[in-house]
């Protein structure tokens, strides 16, 4: 591959989903060794839902591109507006979110729409993180839900990012305390293997023909 040269992209929002992904792909058959797919880092939401995504599918030697957002607050006004974002380059872009994700094909390039957790509920990477808990962990996942709360409750700073201080609260309890997101998953603290991880798989496996 050229230096520089990706045929198949996926815009993300952040440096967190760009260290997570490969650990979980690579756990679930995806070799990472020769970085199959180009993930790219565009910095928040913002950076991706402008002329972003039609830009990236003019770029020559395209094939596939993908698009990982997070629903946050409210998912039927992201999706709107990621959707009205990719109208001026794909017109006939559906106007619902399949449950497994967007698979869509325009101009001979696949397209593809994932918002996390799962594609229907407000939430966010760590929302999607948080279902791969072992069912072994999950009395201590409900204390650590309490205890965020009842931190925010006591004048803990964060706004509305519960699903980051739930999650980190959890690790921060394990035998290895505090390990990053992308190492709970390498080190398999979270299971890579989880049902609901399965269908993330699965869409970007189809997506990316690997």
């Amino acid at each position: 591959m050229t230096k520089g040269y990706y045929p198949k992209k996926l815009l993300v929002e952040g440096a967190e989903d760009k260290r997570v992904l490969p650990e979980l792909l690579e756990l679930n058959g995806i070799s990472w060794g020769r970085k199959p797919v180009f993930i790219q880092d565009c910095e928040g939401y913002k950076n991706i839902n402008t002329d972003r995504i039609s830009t990236e599918l003019q770029a020559g030697g395209l094939t596939n591109l993908g698009v990982m957002i997070d629903a946050d607050n409210c998912p039927s006004e992201r999706w709107q507006s990621i959707r009205n974002s990719c109208l001026k380059s794909i017109p006939d872009m559906p106007k619902k979110l399949p449950d497994t994700g967007l698979i869509h094909t325009t101009d001979g390039i696949k397209f593809g729409v994932w918002m996390m957790p799962d594609n229907k509920i407000q939430g966010m990477l760590e929302t999607f993180l948080a279902y791969m808990i072992p069912d072994s962990g999950e009395a201590l996942w409900q204390y650590a839900q309490y205890s965020a709360t009842a931190a925010k409750n006591q004048g803990a700073l964060f706004r509305n990012k519960i699903a980051k201080a739930n999650i980190y609260t959890w690790l921060a309890w394990q035998e290895e305390p505090g390990r990053q997101l992308h190492q709970a998953i390498k080190e398999r603290i979270l299971n890579p293997h989880h049902p609901m991880a399965q269908v993330f798989v699965q869409w970007f496996k189809s997506l990316y023909d690997l």
